[in-house]
């Protein structure tokens, strides 16, 4: 779908998702086993900002469309700054409400 997505792009984000869940974990400081659905919901955000991003690159080759708009020069356009955002925002915000219920 997108010859410029690697396994390395996906393991890094992993990586810094389970970390930045990891240190808001830190900060918030939750009673109970929320660590562990918190690096859940971290996996999950992350599989669908891959998700996101790969949707809208598969979007744009089937539209053979090279940017999304001129607002960015050189970046693909708003959409590949934003589409993994708008896929994995809505799952860590339900994900997160869910979370607090839990704890």
């Amino acid at each position: 779908m997108s010859p410029n997505k690697t396994w390395e792009g996906v393991i890094g984000g992993v990586v810094l998702a389970v970390g930045a869940g990891c240190l808001f974990y830190l900060l918030i400081r939750p009673a109970g086993p929320a660590l562990a659905l918190l690096m859940l919901l971290s996996l999950v955000t992350v599989a669908f900002s891959v998700l996101g991003d790969l949707y809208e690159s598969m979007i744009k080759r089937r539209y053979d469309v090279k940017d999304s708009g001129t607002i960015l020069p050189g970046h693909g356009g708003i959409l590949d700054r934003v589409d993994s955002l708008t896929a994995a925002g809505p799952i860590f915000a339900l994900g997160y409400s869910l979370w607090q219920l839990s704890v």
